[in-house]
């Protein structure tokens, strides 16, 4: 029976010889995320042994006559797991740069190596190559220059003094939540901090800023020629600057599902590439003395790919646009050669590009949305059913243009459906009518504004852009009028709290599977896809959230709003409480919530959930407190939170999350009734972006004692059960 099942497998991938390599490159990319996941570098070298081990096994043990094709595909996949294991590995070892101990306050002196602007916050974010104390070689640090600090000549290669207020890289504050350290540590960023007092100038390095500067003027001039919010997003497409976006545009563009729209990718590169090409191509073939004398389609597709690089330096060289380039070229590239430019290998070269000079990017939103989505294009119009509505029979202007029309609204919800699960594991909310959105949004992007951009910056030349710069700001707020009308509809967003990891990665092998083969076998891929979507639908709302710092407390499932300790200041710790409790409303103070009974040092609060109640303790001054008045305030608590170290005599019936618990293992997220506690730490691992305290703890703990939690106490009453400060 077990040969019989064997054979199958051979005659099937012997039946799909197009399709076996592409599986190589998600091999490749299976190894990247296998390494981020393992925890320790003996885990490391016990995968890549194992790894190996399959790999010669294979070669060995399988007949290379009888079954060559299971034999190849045993053997390779496991050497690309491998390979890309070792690729993350290496690319962590070389650029890996370990962050600063603990928060300091330094004066810093050192080259301005970025300067990007950001209007809409009043201030610049600048990126130094500076010597820290402790540290024996220079190291880059980013720093936020407030505008009434900025003596305006700090730019790009400028040598400057100043004083700084530094933080490590920030690890995620709660489980599921956005990893700036290991984003930091691909970037070599040692320190993020804030500009303190005055900063001086005190010299010029001789390094090449042409690029950046260009940059930065060409965002200056369209900000000049079209203003307000139209020219801010203007300039964000001609040279990828987005800091002048105002905030209230952003956040409804995202809810809209059109933030894609504000980055320089796929899209965008690609518009100005095609342009190129079908300009380039019919200006040639006008002069049929050329045409005849040269390939007419090498000649175009050779202008575009000039465009696309070009346009590539000018945004930034950043990884997308980088990778949007190369996809770019690899298109231009079949079409010189006379090939179908889209296909599955086209993306699984590009990606394996990408992935090989940086395999970090896998591990980000934008590499998974962006190649998800170029994906589900291109699975979608090769399945059967599709390519037989295309090519059915045409009956007039107005059912072909109906015909489009279906497609590209098809289109786009395939897109939103392949992509939602992916914004809501990163960002925890997903915009609902996204498709419908993009329907009017992508071809006004890339067929009006984006052309009408160049043609104001040519017309600009010879003074002549004004009428066509106020087109461009007509057809720009078109496209904001339809993301705030988006954003505004009821049920517009959708959240969700943070959900497993395994059901992601069980919904991307579903998707890959659903995508990369062909015929009816691609179906099953609909199976695992479907058992990951009703697990995420499924995932429980955490009850609690604590920060590591233990500052912030959030109680979710009392109502729409989040019941929380602190307000917190400015709206970054609201919106990652809210999107991190899978919650859409707002915050609400614990004074404020009847359940809840606070003085100037603690407040206890009640919660129920499944019948049964749960007190928690929660302090929010650092008074001295009464020894034995504490003692007895934890004996009546299931749960105690603090924000400092608490003394071992207080001893709740379920948890003490104090100081010295957080400390190892960052934030937390409590679920009351199943009593399960994720940390931030259980994810992180030996990697040497997270900082462990020494010596290092073994988080063995992820569920709630349950010393009296069963029967808890019901006359515990709503007070503050501690004594007043001495």
């Amino acid at each position: 029976m077990l040969d019989g099942r064997i054979d199958a497998a051979e005659r099937f991938l012997d039946a799909h010889p197009f399709e076996r390599g592409l599986w190589l490159v998600v091999a490749f990319a299976a190894g990247i995320v296998l390494w981020v996941a393992l925890p320790s570098r003996s885990d490391w070298i016990a995968a890549l042994l194992a790894l190996g081990a399959i790999a010669i096994l294979a070669l060995l043990a399988i007949n290379a006559e009888k079954r060559p094709h299971l034999r190849l595909a045993v053997a390779g996949l496991a050497i690309m797991v491998a390979a890309g294991e070792v690729t993350i590995w290496t690319r962590s070892a070389l650029v890996g740069q370990p962050g600063i101990a603990r928060p300091q306050v330094s004066g810093l002196s050192g080259e301005v190596l970025e300067r990007r602007e950001e209007p809409a916050k009043a201030r610049a974010r600048l990126v130094l190559r500076v010597m820290l104390d402790g540290l024996a070689d220079p190291v880059r640090v980013r720093v936020n220059l407030p505008y009434d600090k900025d003596p305006g000549d700090v730019a790009e290669g400028a040598r400057i003094v100043l004083r700084a207020r530094l933080m490590p890289p920030a690890a995620p504050m709660l489980p599921g939540a956005y990893d700036f350290a290991r984003r930091a540590w691909f970037d070599g960023l040692a320190a993020t901090g804030t500009v303190l007092g005055d900063v001086r100038v005190v010299g010029r390095s001789d390094r090449d800023t042409t690029l950046r500067s260009l940059q930065k003027s060409l965002a200056e001039h369209v900000r000049s020629r079209l203003t307000g919010s139209a020219g801010t997003i203007a300039a964000a497409f001609a040279s990828g600057d987005r800091g002048a976006i105002a905030a209230s545009d952003e956040d409804a563009m995202r809810d809209a599902g059109l933030t894609h729209l504000l980055s320089i990718s796929g899209l965008h590169v690609s518009a100005l590439v095609g342009a190129v090409y079908w300009l380039v191509a019919r200006l040639l073939a006008l002069f049929p003395w050329v045409a005849l004398r040269i390939r007419v389609p090498l000649a175009a597709a050779l202008a575009g790919a000039l465009a696309g690089f070009g346009y590539t330096l000018l945004t930034g060289a950043e990884v997308p646009t980088i990778r949007s380039c190369i996809g770019a070229l690899l298109v231009l590239g079949a079409l010189a050669l006379g090939r179908d430019p889209l296909s599955m290998r086209m993306v699984a070269v590009g990606g394996f590009v990408v992935m090989l000079f940086w395999p970090d990017a896998v591990l980000g939103p934008s590499f998974q949305m962006s190649f998800a989505a170029v994906i589900a294009i291109i699975a979608f119009h090769s399945a059967g059913p599709v390519r037989s509505f295309l090519t059915g029979e045409h009956h007039g202007p107005l059912v072909r243009a109906g015909r489009s029309f279906v497609m590209l609204l098809a289109t786009g919800m395939v897109i939103e459906l392949a992509l939602m699960p992916i914004g809501l594991f990163h960002f925890h909310r997903a915009g609902v009518y996204g498709s419908l959105a993009n329907v009017i949004a992508i071809p006004l992007t890339t067929f009006v504004t984006m052309p009408l951009i160049g043609l104001a910056l040519v017309f600009d030349l010879a003074g002549l852009g004004a009428p066509v710069w106020w087109l461009v700001g007509k057809s720009l707020d078109l496209l904001l009028a339809l993301a705030h009308f988006v954003a505004s509809q009821p049920g517009s967003v959708t959240a969700m709290p943070p959900f497993e990891t395994w059901s992601y990665a069980l919904f991307l092998v579903g998707m890959l599977w659903l995508a990369l083969w062909v015929g009816k076998v691609r179906l099953l891929g609909t199976i695992p896809a479907g058992l990951a979507i009703t697990a995420m639908v499924l995932t429980p709302r955490p009850d609690v959230l604590v920060t590591g710092d233990g500052h912030h407390v959030g109680i979710a499932g009392e109502g729409s709003d989040l019941i929380v300790l602190r307000m917190g200041r400015g709206d970054y710790m609201r919106d990652n409480l809210l999107e991190l409790a899978g919650m859409e409303g707002s915050l609400r103070h614990l004074d404020e919530w009847p359940g809840a009974r606070c003085n100037e040092d603690f407040c206890v609060a009640v919660v129920l959930r499944n019948e049964r109640r749960f007190t928690l303790l929660m302090a929010r001054s650092r008074n001295y407190i009464d020894d034995m008045a504490l003692v007895a305030a934890c004996e009546r608590a299931d749960i105690v939170i603090a924000d400092r170290r608490l003394p071992a005599s207080c001893r709740p019936r379920m948890l003490k999350a104090d100081r010295s618990y957080l400390a190892n293992t960052g934030g937390i997220s409590i679920h009351l009734a199943s009593g399960r506690i994720r940390t931030v730490a259980e994810t992180q691992g030996q990697h040497g972006w997270y900082r462990w305290p020494e010596p290092r703890p073994t988080l063995s703990q992820t569920h709630l004692h349950d010393a009296g939690a069963k029967t808890p106490d019901a006359t515990v009453p709503v007070t503050v059960p501690v004594a007043s400060k001495r």
